[in-house]
C-alpha cells in the first residue's frame, strides 16, 4: 500500500513563499514520475509540476519561473518550492506518484491560501 503525505501548506501573503513536501511510504525511485497537482474550489484538478525518475522536470505555464519541484531519493520525499505566490495560487495541493504504465497514487492534499 503506497501512502503519500503532504505537508507545508498554510496561509501566506501575496509575494511570499511556501515549501510543500510529500513523504512517500516507500522508495520513490520505484515510481516512474512524481507530480504536484492543485485544485481550487469549483475548478478541475490541474497539473502543476512533474519530475521523472531521472530528474527531468516540467511545469505548467502558470507557475514557470516561480515554482521548483525536486526529489530526495534518500529521504523518499518530493518537494515543491513556491515563490512569488499570487492569490490565484490558492488551492488544495496534491502529491501524486505514477507507477508505470498508468497506476496513480494520491495524497490527501494540503491547503495553500494566498491572501493579505
Amino acid at each position: 500500500q503506497v501512502q503519500l503525505v503532504e505537508s507545508g501548506g498554510g496561509l501566506v501573503q501575496p509575494g511570499g513563499s511556501l515549501r510543500l513536501s510529500c513523504a512517500a511510504s516507500g522508495s520513490i525511485f520505484n515510481f516512474y514520475s512524481m507530480s504536484w497537482y492543485r485544485q481550487a474550489p469549483g475548478k478541475q484538478r490541474d497539473l502543476v509540476a512533474i519530475i521523472s525518475r531521472s530528474g527531468s522536470t516540467d511545469y505548467a505555464d502558470f507557475v514557470k519561473g516561480r515554482f521548483t519541484i525536486s526529489r530526495d531519493n534518500a529521504e523518499n520525499t518530493v518537494n515543491l518550492q513556491m515563490t512569488s505566490l499570487k492569490p490565484e495560487d490558492t488551492a488544495v495541493y496534491y502529491c501524486s506518484a505514477r507507477r508505470f504504465p498508468a497506476t496513480y497514487y494520491w495524497g490527501q492534499g494540503t491547503q495553500v491560501t494566498v491572501s493579505s
